[in-house]
């Protein structure tokens, strides 16, 4: 439904707006240009921004809620059709807005404006802006506010592989001084750009750093992410610590995720007489399909007493 409403504001903007264009022509035919949307957005006091730049390279696009407030002059409050000019004024540059609004809805034409000595106060804290893409680069660190300040707290955070592509990325994904700061005081010394930008597409917390701490584990950068990406959260490894298993290597925890090691899988087999099966025997048994259907169906022949092992073994060589 948004995707035809986002369609339907272009098609219109482009008929509504087209003497922008005409007018403008001789005097943006050096700058960044393209199309953008504005419509309602779930939460609170912010609006849907899209951005899209259209180049002989094909278009791209940047869409995200933006507070309201950030759109100087334009009320998103009023009723009915009325034509609207904002200016989204960034350190890196400016992006001048045309078009209109219906209902807090619409659609317009844009154009960039690259600050001129934004690049050379980059370059002066150790980032270079300047690409061959006709200032792409300068484009998206204005469209995500990578300012002057933001480009020097990150410098000031000695961290590694720290580079103007890098400052883009923390921006999309929220890495900031406080951010970094907080995982440092759970004691995890954390210096790497590519490591920081993981944490927050997977979910790593300074909460979740606290909690596997407490609970007595020193997990590496890549074992929290993996934790995440496998599901090994503390509040599933309170679930196995109710079970009897405390304090399992992560990294055969991560092993239970992966294969389908769950709670509901060892209350299973305890419950078929295996009160206690080791991490590894567990991990086998799902890995070669021991389940406690095969284990009840073995029972069912008058096979007792199987070892795990033995199961296992039995499932190997094709034993059914």
């Amino acid at each position: 439904m948004r995707m035809r409403r986002t369609l339907a504001y272009l098609v219109f903007a482009s008929c509504v707006v087209l003497f922008v264009v005409k007018n403008r022509a001789a005097d943006v035919s050096d700058v960044r240009s393209g199309d953008w949307t504005i419509s309602k957005s779930d939460e609170a006091g912010k609006v849907e921004f899209s951005l899209i730049e259209h180049h002989h390279h094909g278009q791209s696009s940047h869409q995200s809620d933006w507070p309201a407030t950030s759109f100087q002059g334009v009320d998103f409050s009023k009723p009915g059709r009325q034509d609207v000019h904002f200016t989204i004024a960034r350190d890196a540059g400016k992006i001048e807005c045309d078009g209109f609004l219906n209902n807090g809805e619409g659609a317009g034409l844009f154009h960039f404006q690259p600050d001129a000595n934004y690049p050379r106060e980059m370059q002066a804290l150790g980032f270079s802006v300047v690409d061959d893409k006709n200032d792409e680069k300068q484009f998206s660190m204005a469209v995500m506010d990578v300012t002057l300040e933001f480009a020097k707290q990150m410098k000031n955070e000695h961290l590694s592989d720290l580079d103007a592509d890098k400052l883009i990325a923390f921006r999309i994904f929220h890495v900031d001084s406080a951010f970094i700061q907080e995982l440092r005081a759970e004691g995890l010394n954390v210096s790497d750009s590519d490591k920081l930008v993981a944490f927050r597409i997977h979910g790593v917390t300074p909460e979740m750093v606290r909690s596997l701490h407490q609970a007595g584990y020193s997990p590496d950068e890549d074992t929290l992410i993996a934790m995440r990406i496998h599901g090994a959260t503390p509040e599933w490894m309170e679930q196995l610590k109710r079970l009897g298993y405390d304090h399992i290597d992560l990294e055969k925890l991560i092993a239970f995720r992966i294969h389908g090691v769950s709670p509901e899988f060892i209350q299973k087999v305890q419950s078929l007489g295996y009160s206690h099966p080791d991490p590894d025997e567990l991990i086998a048994m799902r890995i070669h399909n021991v389940t406690p259907e095969y284990i009840s169906d073995m029972k069912s022949r008058g096979i007792h007493d199987l070892s795990i092992d033995k199961l296992v073994s039995m499932r190997i060589h094709g034993i059914d």
